[in-house]
């Protein structure tokens, strides 16, 4: 009765999964993406003829295309970043001699101007521009010495006390007050996730900066495909070694045959970066990039030492020992070469055709 009654009670139940916790191969083993790096020469091609942010969110878009964006970088000396455009000088100088017509009261604004921080309302730029250097620059001063001024823990405290604040200055300041040198180029860059480095004065010094920084990520294998905005000659040595190093390359410039176009596997000049061309053609792009590697899968090498050993393998030894003679018990009779001569040549005796020795 009791092993009866302890066989129920202790009846193991059978291991049942359920569909939905089977994980899909696909989630195991997931397909790795392309990581792009973007390396931008600054004094070489300057984003003139758009905003710097919006070229940058342009560039990052493009680029995501390819792969995934892992690395962001631009380089220039201290006068790229003090340069002013042509047309960005033609709107300041537009913007100065509406506010002197509103000031006059001769133009009047159809919306009124809001300040970004604190949402007031006035009815010209001028004013608006008063309020903000008076209030909101100063407070704004205030909380960075505070925060520079502190240690430890209590900077800590202080940063996240004023980072909203801090934010919201930032993002109100782009279109109150004017950069007092160049047009905000370093800092719309960083807006847009770039990592910007200033370089000395020296000729070529951002070129030879940009290069080792290439070079560098290229040997530790950090990105699959590099994108170059330059139309300097002097990255094509660079970009031959990428090629090189199997990695896949993409230049955008203006310069449409140029020799950083035809060293890299496809470019792109500002104009379709903006307009969104490149990101249509990336199918076709990508679909030859996957057939160049496929085929150099399918290329032969030749590799002295393997063939050494496949050689080494299919040799026969013809050698034969004394034990080699006997056969299942059966002594082999050895064939004894005469004068006669080699035993494949046919004898010419006068009894007809016939062997040079007589079959046995």
């Amino acid at each position: 009765m009791f092993p009866k009654l302890l066989q129920t009670i202790w009846k193991p139940k059978p291991l049942t999964t359920p569909l939905y916790s089977i994980k899909r191969f696909s989630s195991i083993n997931p397909k790795p993406q392309i990581r792009v790096g973007i390396f931008w020469d600054l004094d070489n091609k300057p984003p003139a003829s758009f905003p710097p942010y919006d070229a940058a969110v342009k560039l990052r878009s493009a680029a995501s295309s390819f792969g995934f964006v892992k690395l962001m970088v631009a380089y220039a000396n201290r006068h790229a970043f003090s340069y002013v455009p042509l047309e960005i000088r033609e709107e300041r100088k537009e913007r100065k001699l509406l506010n002197q017509l509103e000031n006059k009261g001769l133009v009047r604004s159809s919306e009124p101007y809001f300040c970004g921080v604190c949402d007031r309302r006035f009815y010209t730029n001028e004013k608006l521009i008063n309020h903000f250097k008076q209030i909101h620059e100063s407070e704004n001063q205030k909380r960075m010495r505070q925060i520079e001024s502190s240690k430890g823990h209590q900077r800590v405290r202080l940063v996240a006390k004023y980072s909203m604040k801090i934010e919201k200055y930032k993002r109100a300041v782009r279109n109150v007050l004017t950069p007092k040198e160049g047009y905000g180029l370093a800092d719309e860059l960083k807006r847009a996730g770039f990592l910007v480095k200033m370089v000395s004065d020296k000729p070529e010094a951002a070129d030879r900066a940009l290069k080792e920084h290439m070079v560098d990520v290229m040997d530790k294998r950090e990105v699959d495909c590099v994108v170059l905005v330059s139309d300097d000659s002097g990255f094509a040595e660079v970009l031959w070694e990428a090629k090189e190093r199997c990695l896949r390359t993409v230049v955008i410039g203006d310069l449409n045959e140029g020799a950083l176009k035809r060293v890299a596997d496809v470019g792109y000049s500002w104009k379709e970066v903006v307009m969104g061309k490149a990101k249509k053609e990336v199918e076709k792009v990508v679909g030859k990039w996957k057939d160049r590697d496929v085929l150099k899968k399918l290329e032969w090498s030749y590799d002295p030492v393997l063939e050494k050993e496949k050689s080494s393998c299919g040799v026969w030894d013809y050698e034969f020992g004394d034990d080699d003679e006997t056969k299942n018990g059966t002594e082999v009779e050895s064939v004894e070469i005469g004068d006669g001569g080699d035993w494949w040549e046919i004898g010419n005796d006068d009894d007809g055709v016939g062997c040079s020795r007589p079959c046995r």
